[in-house]
């Protein structure tokens, strides 16, 4: 477990002022959820397409224009401009922050490397942090590129923006940047990045603590997190005996418990499992940020992507209201 430890996210956020509208929603596109995880390098067309649709009817009213003039590497098109672009976004637009995951890009190299352990003296590690960098940022800059048809979107990596580790924990991370994008309209674009690390030289810095930094910070109204299954289950979602869990409730204590459904056997115990390849602690990781955003008093929302229970939560209207037919997982501090 030690491999997957967490970091003290309070202590190295650097902020002197929040954003001048309020954070509605920090969303965590998971990466096996946008990518096609057992091929390298393969992005989830489809549910990327959807997920963007989704994201511009939680975040914007009226009409979304393409934002995206760039062409797109091996295209033969000349890009267009739409000639009927408004003169400002709908003044009533939401202020979101948006975080992705790696899923097929970025854990193969990551892992082949060592870069999570550190040791960027040794040559294979240092190709490797290279190499993670490389897939996690083309990641980004199609997810970005999705998002633009409509959201203006940028994105941003820790690494450039200066975050940095020490002992796996987070010790520096500026925001400011994050703060100043927000405020001139734009929707930042973060992402799990390797980063250096003052003890073992880098490291792998998780999409889901980086949230959690956020979350501390900057108070948003909810958070979603966007998966390839419809939530938490008790055990791999694969075995047929899994069953989803509704609701978790968060103690004072950061610990937590399953409120709903009540599970009839008490000797039941919820099983968490992490694939080989993945460097940052997978549901484990998830679990546990979510948890500490949830010890703020900020609902947690993890629901399978490009569904209508997605659509559902991105928009908020599970926060007074959690329909009997609305599929995922909520975590809420116990009142």
């Amino acid at each position: 477990m030690d491999q997957y430890k967490q970091s003290d996210a309070t202590a190295a956020a650097s902020v002197d002022v929040l954003p001048t509208r309020p954070l509605r929603c920090i969303v965590k596109l998971g990466g096996a959820a946008i990518t096609c995880k057992n091929e390298l390098e393969t992005i989830n067309e489809d549910n990327l397409n959807v997920v963007s649709s989704q994201l511009r009817e939680a975040m914007i009213r009226g009409s979304c224009h393409g934002m995206d003039w760039s062409r797109k590497p091996g295209s033969s098109d000349t890009p267009s401009v739409p000639d009927n672009f408004d003169d400002q976004l709908s003044s009533d637009s939401k202020n979101f922050i948006v975080v992705h995951g790696a899923g097929s890009f970025g854990h193969f190299q990551a892992s082949k490397s060592g870069v999570h352990k550190g040791g960027l003296s040794r040559p294979l590690v240092k190709a490797g942090f290279v190499a993670t960098r490389i897939s996690v940022t083309s990641l980004n800059l199609e997810i970005v590129r999705a998002l633009a048809k409509g959201i203006p979107s940028i994105g941003m990596s820790p690494f450039s923006c200066g975050w940095s580790t020490c002992e796996r924990n987070l010790s520096e991370a500026d925001i400011s940047t994050v703060i100043k994008a927000l405020d001139a309209g734009f929707v930042p674009v973060l992402h799990g990045d390797a980063v250096l690390d003052r003890s073992q030289g880098c490291t792998i810095l998780s999409g889901d603590v980086i949230i959690r930094l956020l979350a501390e910070q900057m108070c948003p109204d909810y958070v979603v997190f966007l998966t390839d299954v419809f939530g938490v289950y008790d055990r791999p979602p694969s075995d047929p005996d899994a069953i989803l869990l509704r609701e978790i409730a968060v103690h004072d204590d950061g610990s937590w418990s399953v409120l709903k459904p009540q599970l009839l056997d008490a000797t039941r115990q919820v099983e968490i499992t992490v694939a080989s390849h993945d460097t940052t602690g997978g549901m484990i990781t998830k679990i546990t940020e979510a948890a500490m955003i949830a010890k703020l008093g900020i609902d947690v929302y993890i629901v399978k992507a490009a569904t209508e229970h997605s659509a559902r939560a991105l928009k908020g209207q599970l926060r007074e209201n959690m329909a009997e037919d609305w599929l995922g997982t909520v975590i809420r501090l116990v009142k």
